[in-house]
């Protein structure tokens, strides 16, 4: 019988992380999630996986959920790595206390979990990890500072990452979404989007899926838009 593939979702105890592990509990794989909210224990319970209150901002919280998981389950598979929202303001009105918090929730989320997810993967000679980021890393508004300074900053590690971890079958992408329906709704952005509406958080979670899966094996170092057309390509 083959062994369960595990898969790990940072902050996905709602929005995007949620429709992620819904995803992929579908897809078979065994789930683990890490919420600061409590409502990662309660799906991970529905799914029949693990759920741990932490957050993904605390490098203790991180190392202690990926400890339980391998006590649990002895291997990632896949690894997930969703986010917050962080602080927003004018440009030059950002203190230096909201750009590290930005720091924290956009870019240093990532990276703790990828420090100690890695070894596993490679010590397993494979492993997937997407990273949630946003359509608005290379064209950049002002309405999302923190995120998009901080994403732009993402897609180099990313490429970083992929370029050194390839030949261990160690993969990393980013996936982009544009106007997702866990967002708060307006006609304005709406009719700036080509297709005419909102995303959905399945839609986000059926490409976070896709990049997992052994279907996108040859792809890796990647940013994919999942934004109805918002952005062109650059």
């Amino acid at each position: 019988m083959a062994e369960v593939k595990v898969a790990v979702v940072t902050a996905g105890g709602s929005g995007m992380g949620a429709a992620c592990a819904r995803r992929l509990a579908a897809d078979g794989y065994a789930v683990a999630i890490l919420s600061s909210s409590g409502k990662g224990e309660a799906l991970a319970a529905e799914l029949g996986g693990l759920g741990v209150t932490g957050s993904n901002q605390k490098a203790e919280d991180i190392a202690a959920f990926v400890d339980q998981v391998m006590a649990r389950y002895g291997r990632i598979d896949v690894l997930v790595n969703s986010a917050g929202h962080g602080p927003r303001d004018t440009i030059t009105a950002i203190t230096d206390e909201q750009w590290h918090q930005g720091l924290d929730i956009y870019l240093m989320n990532v990276i703790r979990s990828v420090r100690l997810v890695t070894p596993v993967m490679v010590a397993q000679k494979g492993g997937a990890i997407v990273n949630i980021s946003t359509a608005w890393a290379f064209e950049p508004a002002a309405m999302f500072p923190t995120s998009a300074v901080f994403r732009a900053g993402l897609a180099a590690y990313t490429k970083i990452f992929a370029d050194t971890y390839a030949a261990d079958n160690v993969r990393m992408n980013n996936v982009l979404p544009g106007w997702i329906d866990s967002l708060p709704q307006t006609d304005e952005r709406r009719a700036g989007v080509p297709m005419g509406r909102y995303g959905t958080s399945a839609e986000i979670a059926a490409t976070v899926a896709f990049l997992a899966s052994e279907g996108a094996g040859y792809i890796t170092g990647q940013n994919l838009k999942v934004d109805g057309g918002l952005m062109r390509s650059v």
